[in-house]
């Protein structure tokens, strides 16, 4: 099934053409789409450092001076400034997370450990909290179901969900810090909090039913690592109260709680959350899911490391970043406005947040 424009005819318009949606292809792919997708797409893919690592490097710096400038400026307005600053070059650093779980392991040698040690765990969220769980994500048999570590059917949910959901995020640098503080070292002890811990309260995720499986191979030395990592940074976060006092981990603590509550809001945009648990397509998986290309700027800052074309990242899990918009404007020229690719583009963030409210006071016989 397509939805392209007949441009022969130009009897149809993109406004009049019905926009495609994941109830039409739960069964059923869109093989156009799919082999479109593959074929104009084949000369792209190869992640290049010359382009995270500058990235990454000025993302990360640029966010922890504006950190230094937030905790030292004594002009409330100024500190308030930085403190933005910081919060979004931060995060932006911190989406790097993303390319790490999907980039083959030998394309961007030293780059996991470099950003481990400059990101990772100063943030209290090493990679492992990301490898090995997003993954899960983009399985064709999981995606939306119980076993989808980051899905909820938040547009079938309660109204009030969608402010908790993101609110609940203000406390996340709290809960890390306790984590890698408190729970680390009684888990090494007690080793049923070692279990809870790992199960619980060791990935990036928001579906509270999912369990996380013991590391294995290469993941278990690098959580070994990581989780030292963050135990002996927490503790010297704690400690330097004792020399300078509340003022610079409060200030730190409140920047990151930003960046995690942007992250969150994000999250709510990147999918329309309409499905109920059954496996879909991958065409249906695309289609709830979420891009907002250009012309639009502000997406670049709420989604950036290519975040905004987050439903063609479904459907090529594999491509870096940088190639990202190319590869949207081949497939948008190649196929066209009002075809099924079309419909996962979204004007912006606004218009999504009021689709899945709307969609939350639908009224439901379950309810």
């Amino acid at each position: 099934m397509n939805f392209e424009r007949n441009l022969d005819s130009g009897t149809a318009t993109a406004a009049a053409m019905p926009r495609a949606t994941r109830t039409q292809f739960i069964e059923q792919d869109d093989r156009d789409m799919l082999r479109a997708a593959r074929d104009i797409t084949s000369d792209l893919g190869e992640a290049r450092g010359s382009i995270y690592w500058p990235d990454m490097l000025l993302s990360a710096g640029l966010g922890y001076g504006a950190l230094a400038g937030a905790i030292l400026v004594q002009d409330i307005y100024l500190a308030i400034t930085l403190g933005l600053v910081a919060a979004l070059s931060l995060y932006r650093a911190l989406m790097f997370i993303h390319e790490l779980t999907h980039i083959h392991r030998d394309a961007l040698p030293g780059f996991r450990l470099a950003w481990n040690a400059l990101v990772g765990v100063p943030l209290l969220t090493p990679s492992f909290m990301y490898e090995g769980v997003h993954t899960l994500h983009h399985k064709r048999t999981q995606y939306g179901t119980v076993e989808d570590p980051e899905y909820l059917p938040l547009a079938l949910m309660k109204p009030w969900s969608l402010p908790a959901f993101v609110l609940i995020a203000l406390l996340a640098p709290i809960g890390l810090l306790f984590r890698f503080s408190i729970l680390v070292p009684l888990g090494v002890i007690i080793p049923p909090i070692r279990k809870l811990v790992w199960e619980r309260a060791s990935a990036l995720m928001i579906n509270s039913e999912f369990r996380r499986k013991p590391p294995e191979g290469r993941l278990k030395t690098r959580v070994f690592w990581q989780e030292l990592g963050g135990f002996l940074w927490a503790w010297v976060l704690l400690g330097s109260i004792q020399f300078l006092g509340w003022r610079p981990l409060l200030i730190a603590l409140a920047i990151v709680s930003l960046t995690a509550a942007l992250n969150q809001l994000r999250t709510l945009v990147a999918h329309l959350w309409e499905n109920d648990g059954e496996p879909m397509t991958v065409t249906a998986q695309f289609l709830d899911s979420v891009n907002v290309p250009p012309p639009g700027p502000a997406a670049e800052i709420w989604a950036p490391v290519g975040l905004r074309y987050h439903a063609l990242h479904h459907l090529m899990p594999s491509m870096p970043y940088h190639d990202l918009p190319e590869a949207h404007r081949r497939l948008k020229k190649e196929l066209g406005d009002g075809s099924t690719y079309d419909g996962a583009n979204h004007p912006g963030m606004l218009n999504l947040v009021s689709r899945i409210a709307r969609s939350t006071m639908v009224p439901r016989s379950s309810d």
